[in-house]
C-alpha cells in the first residue's frame, strides 16, 4: 500500500488522493451508444447487448412466477433464514425514516404544509459479475416498499445459463419486488429509463453497478430520477495502538475483495504499526478465495496515512470523506462529533463494516468518491416526493400583499404583482366574487373591480 507520513501540523488534502472516479470517458461513450440502441430497437437491442456482454441469449427477460417459485426452493435454509433476519432489521431501521404529510395554519389563516407521496414506480439495479448480491435487493427494495411504492422492478444480469441466482429471487420475494428481469449493464438502465416492449419505464432508478452502469445512470438522469452515481467501494480505518492489527487487516481486505478499483485507507499513528497491519494482510491473503482481486486493490488503490495526532487523523478522514469509516480506536464514540464527512460510521472494535453491508439495518448504498461531503445514504426519502401546499385566507393575502408586490416589481414581473394587487383591491372595495362571504353577485376579478 502507498504510504504518506504527515509531519506535525501538516494537513492531508485531496492532492494526496488518487481517486479514479465513478467512470471514465470510454464508459460514458459506450453507455451513451447502448442507451441510444435500446431507445431505437427496444427488446431486440437488449437481447443483442446481453448476448454480447453476458454471453447468453435471453428470449424472455421477465422472470415468471413459476420460475421464481422453482428457484426459491433451491435456496438453502440457512441462507433464506439469514436473508429474512437481515430484512427484518433493515425494514425496522427504514420504518423509522418515514415522514408524514404535515400542515400548519398561521394566525392570519394561511395554511402551508408538505404533502408526502410515494413514487409510483422504481427500478433497482442489482449487480452481477464478480459476485452475486442478494443484499443489494434488500437494501434497495425494502426502503421503497416502506415508502409505499407500488411497482418495484428489479433488473440484474443473468448467469451463464441464463437464469438468476435463487438467493436474489428469494430476496426479491422477501422485500416486495413486483417484477424481475434478467438483464444488466447499461442496457438495463436504458430499459428502466425509457421502456421497451417487455419493460415499462420507471420514475426512478437506484442501486450500484460497474462503470458502465454508473455512466448510464448519469446519461439518463433528468429523464428519470436516480439515487446517486456510485463509484468504486471505499473503506477508511482509523486505528490506534489498541486495535488488533489482524482485525484491521481483514477489515481492509473485506473492502478490497470487491473490486481491483476498491479504495482502502488506513489512518494510524505509528509506522511500525502500519508495517504490522501489512504483514497481517500478507498472512490473510494466503487463505483468501479472492486473493488476486484483493491484492490488486490494496497495491493499486490502497493508502496508509501515518499521523502525528488524533486531530490530524480526523482532518484526514474528513478530507477523504469515505464511503465507509471504521473508528477502530479507544473511546470511538467520543470522536463522532468531529466526523463531518462519511457515508457510514462504524464505532469500535466489535463493529466491522460487514455488519453494515448485510444486517445492522442502515442502508449499505452509500456515497462514494468523496461525495459524502454533500450526499447521504440511500433512504426512504429517495422513494417519496413532496408537494408544497399553500392556502391563503383574505387576511393572509392582505398582510403579505405589499411584501409580494414589492419583490415582484423589483424583479420586473408585472403580472406577478398585479395578480396580488387585483385581489387586494377586491378586498378593499368589498367586491369579492364568490369567495369568503362575497355577495356572489359581484363581477369576475378584473371586470371593472380593480384599477388595472
Amino acid at each position: 500500500m502507498r504510504r504518506i507520513i504527515l509531519q506535525p501540523g501538516e494537513q492531508f488534502t485531496n492532492a494526496h488522493l488518487k481517486r479514479t472516479g465513478a467512470f471514465n470517458a470510454q464508459a460514458l461513450t459506450a453507455a451513451t451508444a447502448i442507451i441510444e440502441g435500446v431507445r431505437e430497437r427496444g427488446d431486440e437491442a437488449l437481447r443483442a447487448y446481453t448476448e454480447q456482454f453476458d454471453g447468453v441469449r435471453v428470449e424472455e427477460f421477465r422472470v415468471s412466477q413459476a420460475a421464481i417459485a422453482e428457484a426459491i426452493v433451491n435456496v438453502d435454509d440457512k441462507t433464506a433464514r439469514a436473508l429474512r433476519q437481515a430484512a427484518a432489521q433493515i425494514r425496522d431501521f427504514h420504518e423509522r425514516q418515514k415522514q408524514q404529510s404535515w400542515f400548519t395554519v398561521r394566525e392570519d389563516g394561511a395554511l402551508v404544509g408538505s404533502k408526502v407521496e410515494p413514487l409510483e414506480s422504481v427500478g433497482i439495479y442489482v449487480p452481477g459479475g464478480r459476485a452475486l448480491y442478494p443484499s443489494s435487493v434488500l437494501m434497495n427494495a425494502l426502503p421503497a416498499a416502506v415508502a409505499g411504492v407500488k411497482r418495484i422492478v428489479c433488473v440484474t444480469p443473468p448467469t451463464a445459463d441464463g437464469t438468476l441466482d435463487p438467493a436474489i429471487l428469494e430476496a426479491c420475494r422477501i422485500s416486495g419486488v413486483t417484477e424481475i428481469y434478467a438483464v444488466g449493464g447499461a442496457q438495463a438502465i436504458a430499459a428502466l429509463a425509457y421502456g421497451t416492449e417487455s419493460i415499462a419505464p420507471v420514475a426512478k432508478i437506484t442501486g450500484p453497478g460497474n462503470a458502465y452502469v454508473a455512466a448510464a445512470k448519469k446519461v439518463v438522469s433528468g429523464d428519470v430520477g436516480i439515487d446517486m452515481i456510485a463509484g468504486p467501494s471505499e473503506v477508511c480505518v482509523v486505528a490506534d495502538s489498541t486495535a488488533d492489527p489482524a482485525l484491521v487487516a481483514i477489515d481492509l481486505m473485506a473492502q478490497a475483495e470487491h473490486d481491483p478499483l476498491a479504495a482502502c485507507y488506513l489512518v494510524t499513528f505509528d509506522a511500525a504499526y502500519a508495517d504490522e497491519v501489512e504483514r497481517m494482510v500478507e498472512r490473510h491473503l494466503k487463505s483468501s478465495t479472492r486473493a488476486e482481486i484483493t491484492a490488486a486493490s490494496l497495491a493499486d488503490q490502497g493508502l496508509i496515512v501515518v499521523c502525528d495526532s488524533m486531530p490530524q487523523a480526523i482532518e484526514a478522514v474528513n478530507a477523504i470523506a469515505p464511503e465507509h469509516l471504521e473508528l477502530h480506536v479507544d473511546h470511538a464514540f467520543d470522536l463522532l462529533g468531529a466526523i463531518r464527512n462519511a457515508g457510514a460510521i462504524f464505532l469500535g472494535a466489535w463493529t466491522p463494516e460487514a455488519v453494515g453491508d448485510y444486517a445492522a439495518g442502515p442502508n449499505h448504498t452509500l456515497p462514494t468518491g468523496g461525495t459524502a461531503r454533500y450526499a447521504s445514504p440511500l433512504s426512504v426519502d429517495e422513494f417519496v416526493k413532496k408537494s408544497s401546499v399553500i392556502q391563503y385566507s383574505s387576511q393572509a393575502l392582505a398582510r403579505d400583499a405589499d411584501m409580494v408586490t414589492t419583490i415582484a416589481r423589483h424583479e420586473g414581473l408585472w403580472a406577478h404583482a398585479m395578480s396580488v394587487e387585483m385581489r387586494k383591491n377586491l378586498l378593499d372595495t368589498g367586491n369579492v366574487y364568490g369567495i369568503e362571504g362575497g355577495d356572489g353577485a359581484g363581477r369576475a376579478a378584473g371586470d371593472g373591480g380593480a384599477d388595472a
